[in-house]
């Protein structure tokens, strides 16, 4: 049997302690399965003396993530610090210099600075894997970069943040409004130290950004993903939603069109009886669609200590056994820069909005939206509340900067209070 692959863990949280608690679970299983020993040689963390329910005490600690990358007797680094630079992007640079690979589940870094890493990966012949990194234990990397290499990728798409899904069905389900259901997420622990990541859908938009850098065989372009959370979804939306069929998720989506790459992070209405629709709390779903392959939908759990440690060792063990593939499924110096579509895809759009309690504020807006090009389907007045009208108005489809610019000239009418929430609503 070959010599042990030896690992330096950088980062004791939830990720970490798991993926030491699984390596001393399943070590003759692993010994099975890649024909060695892995094996933890040195761990490092902010906090030395913190009980983390696991026993550390046989492996050398690093107060420095660094020095932990380049000891001799590390092979491996497994970097679950998080952050897109400071210490996780040095010592991941520090591992990559040194010819070691690095596994990671740090989206943010890959999402930022993924095309610089990978090149500094294959440049040194040091693998970077990243698995963890999307989706918690769903294997959709691996599925894109080796079960679908043959295919030529159309479309991403999916619910990729728990903590957000978890916030929509239990509005839901429990009829409490979107400030009450946030702060039960956070008593919970469920969302980031900055929430903005999470509501906001940046850690989403990090995860569908990576996806399609490997799906279209492009440069990671997170700037280039369009960007709206869900900090504005009413219990109201989630019911008129409901009535309609469908179910709001804040739902990614990245696809190749003739003149670029069009990626959007943003709450959608998905029919109620689609895959996406039935999601609940928080599991995640990725739906790639190939030319060869057809649609699949990839569905688990999105995050958590045994899903994303389970994705952690999936890439141990891929490096124990001399698996060597490209950081985004094909050489980094051949990933091209993405094009950005410029004109999106016709949808038809949910609208409310509160108008003025006077005659005529409903026609003057109908007639805005027809003068613009934005067509009704249905419409409807309800729950009036002293001097306030809210209206639902839902569109036939049309290009999206065509309905933004209409609802800009409909809030210059000044018979709309506030700000208008416009959803895009996904086609059956």
């Amino acid at each position: 049997m070959t010599s042990p692959l030896r690992l330096g863990i950088a980062g004791l949280g939830t990720v970490g302690v798991g993926v030491a608690r699984m390596l001393a679970s399943n070590a003759d299983l692993l010994v099975a399965r890649t024909g060695r020993e892995i094996r933890i040689a040195a761990v490092s963390a902010r906090t030395r003396d913190r009980d983390r329910g696991v026993d550390l005490s046989g492996y050398a600690w690093e107060d420095d993530p660094v020095a932990l990358a380049r000891r001799d007797d590390v092979d491996l680094l497994v970097e679950l610090m998080g952050g897109a630079d400071g210490p996780a992007k040095a010592a991941t640079e520090a591992a990559l210099a040194a010819g070691k690979p690095v596994v990671t589940a740090n989206k943010a870094m890959l999402a930022i600075h993924g095309q610089a890493l990978a090149e500094l990966a294959e440049a040194n012949g040091a693998a970077l894997r990243f698995e963890a990194a999307v989706a918690g234990g769903i294997p959709c990397i691996k599925t894109l970069t080796e079960s679908l290499a043959g295919n030529r990728i159309t479309r991403v798409s999916g619910v990729m943040n728990g903590t957000c899904n978890y916030i929509l069905t239990r509005m839901e389900d429990a009829g409490l409004p979107y400030d009450e259901v946030f702060e039960e997420a956070r008593a919970l622990g469920y969302l980031e130290a900055d929430p903005t990541l999470d509501v906001g859908g940046i850690d989403a938009a990090h995860k569908l950004a990576i996806l399609a850098a490997i799906a279209f065989g492009t440069q990671v372009d997170f700037a280039g993903v369009q960007l709206q959370g869900i900090e504005r979804i009413s219990i109201d939306d989630i019911h008129r939603a409901r009535d309609m069929g469908y179910r709001i998720k804040l739902l990614g989506e990245a696809r190749a069109t003739p003149e670029g790459i069009e990626q959007s992070m943003r709450p959608t209405l998905v029919p109620v009886d689609s895959p996406l629709g039935q999601l609940e709390g928080g599991t995640n779903m990725v739906v790639i669609e190939g030319d060869a392959v057809g649609r699949i939908v990839l569905r688990g759990a999105g995050a958590g200590e045994g899903p994303t440690a389970s994705a952690v060792l999936g890439d141990i063990c891929d490096v124990a056994r001399g698996l060597d593939i490209p950081s985004f499924g094909q050489p980094a110096t051949t990933l091209t820069v993405a094009a950005r579509a410029t004109t999106a895809a016709c949808a038809a759009h949910y609208l409310r909005m509160v108008l003025r309690d006077e005659p005529g504020a409903l026609a003057r807006v109908a007639t805005v939206l027809g003068r613009a090009g934005v067509s009704i389907d249905r419409m409807r007045q309800y729950n009036h509340v002293g001097d306030d009208a809210p209206v639902l108005i839902v569109t036939h489809p049309c290009p999206p900067a065509v309905l933004a610019a209409a609802l800009g000239e409909v809030q210059e009418t000044g018979v709309v209070r506030g700000e208008p929430v416009a959803l895009q609503i996904q086609a059956p």
